[in-house]
C-alpha cells in the first residue's frame, strides 16, 4: 500500500464499508474531534459505517451511548471492540465456561461474561488464562495478580496470557496519556513473558469486523501508524491516517514499509474530496503543486503548495519511494511543520 493513486477519485470511491478507529479519530476523551461527526454522517449516508476501537474499559453498548451523544447514529452492533477480539482468540484456546483473571474494566468483563467464561480477580483462583484489558482504574495491585497467575512460561504449564491491544499511549482531552501496552509492559517486565494480543494491529480484531459486516472493499480510518494503519496492511485493506489524533508529519515521513497508509488526510472531511494524483518525473514527486525529491543524503522542497497537507504527502511518497531510512537523510523543517489540529 502507499500513496500510489492517479485518479481524482474520493478516497470513499467503491467502498461500502468505512470502520473507524475511535480515540484520535472520532473524539478525545468525551468530546468530539473537529468535523468527525459530521463528515461521518456523511458517509453513512450511502455506506455502512463501523467502529472499531482498541480501548477495552467500556462495552460496545455504552461505547455506541457515547457516539450517538455525540450526533452519530450508532448500534452497539456497529461497535468491534477489542475484548470481542479477545474472546474470539480465547474460544480456540480456552473455551469457556473456563476461568478468567481479568484485569481491567467493565468492557472486558461483560464479552467474557456473556461468552460464557467465569471472572475473576485473583491468582488465587487458579485462572486458566489471564486477560488484560485498559481501565482508568487499574491498580499495582492488579497488575501484580496477573503476574502471580503468569508466574510459570506456557510452555512449562504455565496459562495463557491474552492482551485486548498493546497501544503504548492513549489520546485524551488534556495530551497523551499511558495507554494499555505500557501496563501490559509492566507484567511483561516482572514476570518475562510476552502476551498474545487481540487487538490492532493483530488480525482478530478486523477478522471479528470483516465478519460482522460482509464488506465487498472496506477502507480503515485511523489516527496510527503502529497499530491502525499496520493492522489494517495486515487484514488486507486500504487505510486513511488523519492528522487529528497520535501520529504527526515526522512520523509518517518516517513511517516503515507495512506502516505505510494509502491516503492521508488533516481531517475527515478530506474524506469527501478529490485525492489529489501522485506525479513523478526525474526523481521528484508531486502532489497539487507540492513538490518534493530525495537526491543524494537529502530532501529538498521544489514546490510547498498551497496546502500543507499536500506537501506532507509529497515528502512522504519521496522519502518511502527512496528507499532511504530517513534518521540518515537531511529533512527540511519545514516537511515536519504541524499544523492539524490534534488533542
Amino acid at each position: 500500500m502507499g500513496l500510489f493513486s492517479k485518479s481524482r477519485a474520493t478516497p470513499l470511491d467503491g467502498v461500502d464499508v468505512v470502520l473507524a478507529d475511535l480515540d484520535g479519530v472520532v473524539y478525545a476523551g468525551p468530546s468530539a474531534l473537529p468535523y468527525a461527526v459530521h463528515s461521518l454522517n456523511k458517509v453513512a449516508q450511502q455506506r455502512r459505517v463501523g467502529y472499531i476501537t482498541n480501548n477495552a474499559s467500556r462495552t460496545d453498548a455504552s461505547v455506541a451511548e457515547h457516539l450517538t451523544s455525540l450526533g452519530l447514529s450508532v448500534a452497539a452492533k456497529d461497535v468491534v471492540t477489542s475484548p470481542q477480539a479477545a474472546m474470539r482468540l480465547l474460544k480456540d484456546i480456552v473455551p469457556a465456561p473456563a476461568t478468567l483473571l481479568i484485569v481491567g474494566g467493565e468492557g472486558l468483563v461483560v464479552e467474557a461474561e456473556k461468552a460464557g467464561y467465569t471472572v475473576t480477580r485473583s491468582a488465587e483462583d487458579n485462572p486458566d488464562a489471564v486477560v488484560q484489558g485498559f481501565a482508568t482504574d487499574v491498580a499495582w495491585t492488579d497488575l501484580a495478580e496477573a503476574a502471580f497467575a503468569l508466574k510459570d512460561p506456557e510452555d512449562e504449564g504455565g496459562i495463557p496470557w491474552i492482551a485486548t491491544n498493546s497501544d503504548w499511549t492513549i489520546p485524551r482531552e488534556r495530551g497523551v496519556a499511558p495507554g494499555n501496552g505500557t501496563l501490559v509492559s509492566a507484567v511483561h517486565t516482572a514476570v518475562g513473558r510476552l502476551a498474545t494480543v487481540a487487538g490492532k494491529p493483530e488480525k482478530p480484531i478486523f477478522e471479528e469486523a470483516l465478519d460482522r459486516f460482509g464488506a465487498a472493499k472496506t477502507l480503515f480510518i485511523g489516527d496510527r501508524l503502529d497499530t491502525d494503519i499496520l493492522g489494517a496492511a495486515r487484514a488486507g485493506i486500504d487505510s486513511v491516517l488523519v492528522l487529528t489524533g497520535i501520529d504527526r508529519p515526522k512520523h509518517v515521513l518516517a513511517a516503515p514499509e507495512g506502516s505505510r497508509p494509502t491516503f492521508i488526510v488533516s481531517d475527515l472531511r478530506e474524506l469527501h474530496e478529490p485525492y489529489p494524483s501522485t506525479h513523478r518525473k526525474d526523481g521528484i514527486v508531486t502532489v497539487n503543486g507540492a513538490s518534493v525529491r530525495v537526491v543524494g543524503g537529502g530532501v529538498e522542497i521544489l514546490a510547498e503548495g498551497k496546502r500543507h497537507i499536500d506537501l506532507v504527502r509529497a515528502g512522504a511518497t519521496a522519502i518511502w519511494e527512496s528507499g532511504t531510512p530517513i534518521f540518515v537523510l537531511r529533512v527540511p523543517e519545514k516537511l515536519y511543520h504541524d499544523p492539524f489540529h490534534r488533542p
